[in-house]
C-alpha cells in the first residue's frame, strides 16, 4: 500500500460514479481481537480506512472516541501493536493513521515513515502538526511513498485554505464544523458552501468528516465532496454491541447512489 493506493481508491470510486466511504476505527478497540475483526469487516464497505492510534491527550476527539482511546490505552495498545495488526491483513483498502505528532517524534521522522510503509500503511493525519511546520515530515513521507494528509477547518482563512489545498497529498480531511467529533442532525448552508469552495481549489479529493452518521448527511453534502468519513457513530455502534454493517451498509448505499461531479472529485 502507498500514496498510489489512495489515489487508485478515489479514482475507482470516481470512475464508478460514486462517493468514497472512509470509516474510522480506534486501534485496540474494543480489544485487540475485536479491532482485527472490525478492520477486516470494515474493508468490505470502505474505500479507505482511517485508524486512530490512541494517545493520552485527545486532539479533536469527542467523548465517544476519547472513551475508545482510553480503553485501548488501558489495554496496552501502541503504535507497534497497531502496525502489527495492519500488517497482518491479507487484503483490504488502504489504511491511513490518525495520531499525535508526539507519537511521530518518539521514533524520528524517517524511521516513523519507514515503519508505516513496511506495515502497509498508506499515509497519516497528524492533527496537532500545523501545515506550515510539516515540511520535514512531508519530505520523509514522500521518500517512503506515503501521503501526509492535511486537515482543513471552517475557521481557516481563505489564503491559508488555498495554500493547504494546492499542496495536499492523497486527500484532504475537511472538518465540517468547528468543534470536536460527534454526531449531529443536519449541516448549515455555510458548510455546503465551504465544501464547494474547497473542492474547486483542491488538487486532490475532499473528504468530509465530523458528524457523518446518516445517509441523509451524505445526501445533503454529496454534490461537492469526494468522500465521507464516519467515526463516532461507528465507534458508538461497536460499544453498544452492534455490527460494522449496521452503520456502514446504509452509508455505503448512500455513497453508491451518488453521481460524482467536478473535475477533482
Amino acid at each position: 500500500m502507498s500514496l498510489n493506493a489512495i489515489k487508485a481508491a478515489f479514482e475507482k470510486a470516481h470512475s464508478e460514479g460514486r462517493k468514497a466511504l472512509m470509516p474510522f476505527l480506534m486501534s485496540g478497540h474494543p480489544d485487540a481481537e475485536g479491532f482485527a475483526r472490525n478492520l477486516a469487516e470494515a474493508g468490505r464497505y470502505a474505500d479507505v480506512i482511517e485508524v486512530g492510534v490512541p494517545f493520552s491527550d485527545p486532539l479533536a476527539d469527542g467523548p465517544v472516541i476519547q472513551a475508545a482511546a482510553a480503553q485501548a490505552l488501558k489495554a496496552g495498545t501502541s503504535l507497534a501493536s497497531t502496525l502489527a495488526a495492519i500488517a497482518r491483513r491479507k487484503s483490504g483498502p488502504p489504511v491511513v493513521l490518525m495520531l499525535s505528532f508526539n507519537q511521530v517524534l518518539a521514533h524520528g521522522l524517517d524511521e516513523f515513515a519507514a515503519r508505516l510503509a513496511e506495515a502497509g500503511v498508506s499515509g497519516a493525519i497528524v492533527p496537532d502538526l500545523p501545515f506550515e511546520e510539516s515540511d520535514a515530515l512531508q519530505l520523509a513521507f514522500t521518500q517512503h511513498g506515503l501521503a501526509f494528509v492535511s486537515m482543513l477547518a471552517p475557521t481557516t482563512c481563505a489564503s491559508r485554505m488555498k495554500t493547504i489545498l494546492e499542496q495536499a497529498y492523497g486527500f484532504v480531511y475537511l472538518i465540517s464544523v468547528a468543534g470536536v467529533t460527534g454526531t449531529r442532525d443536519t449541516y448549515p448552508s455555510e458548510t455546503i458552501e465551504y465544501i464547494r469552495t474547497a473542492a474547486q481549489i483542491a488538487r486532490v479529493p475532499v473528504c468530509v468528516g465530523f458528524g457523518i452518521s446518516k445517509p441523509q448527511h451524505i445526501e445533503q453534502l454529496r454534490e461537492h465532496a469526494a468522500g465521507f468519513i464516519v467515526g463516532s457513530a461507528l465507534i458508538r455502534s461497536i460499544d453498544q454491541g452492534g455490527t460494522i454493517a449496521d452503520i456502514l451498509a446504509p452509508l455505503r448505499e448512500a455513497c453508491d447512489a451518488t453521481i460524482t461531479t467536478g473535475t477533482n472529485q
